[in-house]
């Protein structure tokens, strides 16, 4: 018996419809069952600094809320690029997490090239905290204020050794906004992190830098670095009687954000999986208070939301980028 053309179709219709969905759904299933093995989270920066500890307390909630662990990949080198270019490299499946920072958006430019785009190439997942940075000195160095940096800086052209925590980092692009407005003449030596930098800081290696507000408190407590000023809009409530660069350099203004991303194609339901539980770590008062502890100020925001900040960073540093003259070692 042959079928009318028309009831054929009719009848065709349902299981033509049931394999075109029938990848979505498993694609579904398997963004509603993450993880369901151990999630790799690749930083950028050595073991030890501001940012690492950030990464492990937030790793440390996720691997409690989701049930699998995420393991701390330290992969620094090139500006932060490496561990970008590892993660850009990955699949897309939301087993591979980058922790990224303003410094991204500063390597879309100081970078002459690079073998991705950050915007095209890395999706927003959510942000983390924003981490204020502290221009500090050796104990040694004479200037106790912005001011008297700039005086003995002026005395002493080319002599003061001024340390970053990476060559194009926001670390070092600080320095080179500060010298530009200030016009004083200082030396760049590049680390490959806050911890190194930090450490020859305090030995007398180096005798000023700017580094992440969170990695160097300790020290700044202890009497072992000085703290001259934080570089933010306001100061910080961990340092309350230490000014801004701005009461001194009108004007003047860095901070940085961190967060997460992931490759670009990773499915919706897995970023906003992530998304929903990194931003109930932050507003959690045990994880909120250790932040604030360690002088960062968390920020919970949709993954649209903190791509928005990724977009308009993008845009501000590269404008800081051609003033300054900088370009990435």
């Amino acid at each position: 018996m042959r079928l009318p053309r028309r009831r054929l179709l009719q009848l065709a219709l349902p299981f033509a419809g049931a394999a075109l969905m029938a990848p979505a759904v498993v694609r579904l299933a398997r963004a509603q069952a993450y993880p369901t093995r151990p999630v790799r989270w690749v930083l950028g920066y050595p073991a030890g600094g501001s940012t690492d500890i950030l990464v492990r307390i937030m790793g440390n909630w996720l691997t409690e809320r989701l049930g699998q662990p995420f393991v701390v990949e330290n992969k620094p080198g090139a500006g932060t690029n490496l561990a970008a270019q590892a993660v850009v490299n990955s699949a897309p499946d939301g087993y591979t997490l980058l922790f990224v920072a303003t410094t991204n958006a500063i390597n879309a430019t100081s970078y002459e090239s690079l073998p991705f785009n950050f915007l095209r190439d890395i999706a927003p997942v959510a942000a983390l905290a924003e981490l204020p940075f502290v221009m500090e000195v050796n104990p040694s160095v004479p200037a106790k204020t912005v001011a008297e940096f700039i005086a003995y800086a002026k005395a002493n052209p080319g002599k003061i050794n001024t340390a970053s925590f990476g060559a194009g980092t926001i670390s070092h692009l600080a320095w080179e906004l500060f010298k530009v407005m200030t016009g004083v003449d200082t030396l760049h030596v590049p680390y490959r992190g806050g911890a190194p930098m930090v450490t020859d800081l305090i030995g007398g290696r180096v005798q000023a830098g700017i580094d992440a507000l969170p990695n160097s408190l300790p020290h700044i407590r202890s009497g072992g670095l000085r703290a001259l000023a934080v570089t933010g809009p306001m100061r910080s409530e961990a340092l309350p009687d230490v000014p801004t660069v701005g009461e001194s350099v009108p004007g003047y203004e860095v901070s940085g954000w961190t967060g997460v991303g992931v490759p670009s194609g990773t499915p919706a339901e897995i970023i906003a999986t992530l998304n929903r539980e990194i931003n109930a770590g932050l507003a959690n008062p045990r994880i909120k208070a250790r932040l604030v502890e360690l002088g960062g100020r968390p920020i919970v925001l949709s993954a649209h939301e903190f791509g928005k900040i990724w977009v308009a960073d993008t845009e501000k540093w590269a404008k800081v980028v051609k003033l300054a003259g900088v370009k990435a070692e």
